[in-house]
Order: structure tokens, then C-alpha cells, then sequence
């Protein structure tokens, strides 16, 4: 069942959408993924409710946030290389809830690099922060924008399905998103850590 939240979101994205079409997928996709608390997830997990309903096209709107998700990281970049940590951590700080989720994505990125462009798709506040975290350290742009654009098919076409999946049920799919996301977190994890691990194991294997 939905809860009050949940109706009310659906009321507003079927609204937005009504007016605007495969534009809210790309500018709500894109504008989460520059840095700000956008939620381009929800988004686009409702395209894909609304694609199981015959409203768009499921393929289209799955492209769509590609472009807004690719797009939107490299603005993110941008903004993190040019405008400096200083800068977000002016804006952040005032606000608790992004100021923990900056603070989280640094670890990641101090630990895992091009990796947490990949993996930060699928992991709350990391998505937001992926591309200008990437800036603030300086990534190669060229590694950076694969890591970006890769992460972004497999996390659209991920979401997207979903949505069209539990399309007949949106309050079920609520409830779905939010085990998902918990669910995602603990295997993006592990992925990285054994990649990590198979990284050294090799390296040392070549030093031999």
C-alpha cells in the first residue's frame, strides 16, 4: 500500500509528466547527477511505470536518462575541477543531510577512485556527488566519462525495468525501491572489494 508521501509523489511526477514528457526524465536525471538533491532515481523508475501503462516508451525513456545521467556527471565534474572543494563545501555544510552524504563520498573516493563513478549510480547521496567529487580530485576526464556513461546504461536500464516491472502496482514499487536500494548498496560493496582484491593479486603475481 502507499503510504501519503508516495501518492502525493505520483500526483506531482503525473502531473510534470502530463506537461513535459521524456524533458522531466532528462532534466530530473541530469540535474541529480550535476550535484544537486534531485530525485532523478524516482524519475525514472516512474517512466518505467508509466511505460508498463502504455503512457511512453519504456527504450526512449531508458535512453533519455542515459543522456541526462551522462550529461549531468559531467556538468558535476566540471563544476568540482573548476569551482574547487571550497565551493561545495560552502553550500553543502548548510544543510545536515547533504553535508553527511559529502563526507561519505570523499571516503569512497579516496578509496576507490574511477570505481565510485561506477558504482556511486546505485548508492543514495553518492549519485549525487559522483561527478563533482570526481572534479574536486582531479580524475582523468577520459577514464572518468567511461566509468560515467557505462554506469549510466546498466543503472537506467536497471531502474527503468524495475519501474516497468512493478508498473501495475506503485505503491508496491515503492516498497520494492526501498529493500532495492539497501539490497544494491551491500553488492556494489562487495563488487568493489573483490576487484580490488583481484587487482592486487595480479599486481603481485606480475611483481614475481
Amino acid at each position: 500500500m502507499a503510504t501519503p508521501v508516495a501518492d502525493a509523489l505520483f500526483q506531482i511526477l503525473s502531473d510534470f509528466f502530463a506537461r513535459y514528457g521524456y524533458w522531466v526524465v532528462f532534466f530530473g536525471v541530469m540535474l541529480e547527477n550535476a550535484g544537486l538533491p534531485v530525485p532523478g532515481e524516482t524519475v525514472l523508475l516512474f517512466s518505467g511505470f508509466l511505460a508498463y501503462q502504455g503512457e511512453v516508451h519504456l527504450w526512449r525513456a531508458i535512453a533519455t536518462a542515459v543522456a541526462g545521467a551522462t550529461v549531468g556527471d559531467s556538468l558535476g565534474y566540471c563544476l568540482g575541477r573548476f569551482g574547487g572543494a571550497a565551493l561545495y563545501e560552502k553550500f553543502v555544510r548548510r544543510f545536515r543531510t547533504l553535508s553527511r552524504h559529502f563526507d561519505k563520498s570523499q571516503t569512497y573516493f579516496r578509496k576507490y577512485g574511477h570505481w565510485a563513478v561506477f558504482v556511486g549510480r546505485f548508492i543514495t547521496g553518492l549519485r549525487v556527488f559522483a561527478g563533482p567529487m570526481a572534479g574536486i580530485f582531479r580524475l582523468a576526464y577520459g577514464r572518468f566519462l567511461l566509468a560515467n556513461f557505462t554506469g549510466a546504461v546498466l543503472w537506467a536500464t536497471t531502474f527503468g525495468w524495475v519501474g516497468y516491472v512493478f508498473g501495475s502496482n506503485w505503491g508496491r514499487l515503492v516498497s520494492f525501491v526501498q529493500h532495492l536500494n539497501r539490497a544494491v548498496l551491500v553488492a556494489a560493496l562487495l563488487a568493489v572489494l573483490a576487484a580490488i582484491v583481484w587487482r592486487a593479486i595480479r599486481a603481485r603475481s606480475q611483481r614475481q
